[in-house]
């Protein structure tokens, strides 16, 4: 069965014991909230409140549904409804001491972070901030979370972002790419989580079908080739040193940054003009922070000739920007 074969695989090549199969990184980020809670109840059976509050971080990005959002900072992730879920606690991304004074060993059931920050604008964390997290939640009794739905699955040059920190999560949800598009996510979970899970806790109609987990397999087969691997740090590196070259020139832009590739660049200006004169000469690109950044995310396979072009698009594009708003 594709289904087993996967979650065996996932299994093989991470920190986790167990997988939960959903659609979307939406449903991942929901089951890790209720695995936590369920976790909580299970660990601390004898107390009428076990804990069921979480901590997140500024800029922050975990979904997109009612439940979901509250998981989201306003700071960063505008929409026309914004619900506030209580007992969810924003902190400053990398604040090392706000974190240490927020977090309540009973209260706080567990704490959510992105290794590196997507739609907030390519943030990476820094190894001493994870490695707090990491202790930190060890006393707190608190779990610690992982989303890797945008900077997981070879998109930084490893295999998983949080690789190069030396820090394990006890849950990591994944989506987007591993099935090279088509709709399935994953919640991997360390077994002393997944203890306190039992079948019928939690359960998705058609999620981890035949055909998804067969394309997943080819697809995880491909990405953790650490030949695979080393390309995408390689073709990450030529293409920071491309958009240094070709963009530091300009005075709109601030600071070029990311890992393999998952790059941000950084504006002094709102980025929107820049975004449509590039879609109007033939290249995608996306935006994220506060609308201040351009974010390049092209595809594993890309070549560096296609990188080139990129690059020198983004180049041409760039007086767009001379009567963009400033932030």
């Amino acid at each position: 069965m594709d289904k087993v074969e996967l979650g065996k695989c996932l299994v093989e090549c991470s920190f986790a014991d167990r997988v939960f199969f959903t659609n979307s990184g939406t449903e991942a980020n929901e089951a890790a909230i209720k695995f936590a809670r369920k976790f909580q109840r299970f660990v601390h059976a004898d107390e009428t409140h076990p804990a069921t509050e979480f901590i997140a971080f500024t800029n922050s990005f975990h979904g997109r549904t009612m439940g979901v959002l509250a998981l989201t900072s306003k700071d960063h992730y505008r929409l026309p409804f914004e619900p506030v879920m209580p007992g969810v606690t924003f902190i400053e991304y990398g604040n090392i001491e706000e974190f240490k004074k927020t977090i309540k060993p009973g209260k706080t059931a567990a704490v959510f972070v992105e290794p590196i920050q997507g739609e907030g604008g390519i943030h990476s964390a820094t190894k001493d901030f994870l490695q707090t997290l990491r202790l930190t939640c060890n006393d707190a009794g608190a779990i610690l979370v992982f989303d890797e739905v945008q900077c997981g699955l070879g998109r930084t040059g490893h295999l998983w972002a949080h690789e190069p920190f030396d820090v394990i999560p006890d849950i990591m949800t994944l989506a987007k790419s591993l099935a090279g598009g088509l709709p399935i996510s994953a919640v991997l979970i360390a077994e002393r989580v997944a203890a306190a899970i039992s079948s019928g806790d939690h359960g998705s109609t058609v999620a981890g079908g035949p055909l998804v987990c067969h394309a997943a397999l080819a697809v995880l087969d491909k990405i953790r080739e650490p030949s695979f691997l080393a390309s995408v740090t390689k073709k990450g590196l030529y293409l920071k040193e491309l958009l240094t070259q070709k963009l530091g020139g300009s005075p709109h832009v601030k600071e070029v940054r990311g890992l393999g590739l998952i790059v941000g660049i950084e504006l002094d200006v709102q980025a929107f003009p820049l975004v449509d004169a590039c879609r109007n000469a033939g290249l995608l690109v996306l935006t994220a922070g506060k609308g201040n950044v351009v974010r390049p995310v092209p595809p594993l396979i890309i070549s560096e000739k296609e990188l080139e072009q990129a690059a020198e698009i983004l180049r041409d594009c760039l007086p767009s920007l001379d009567t963009a708003t400033p932030t």
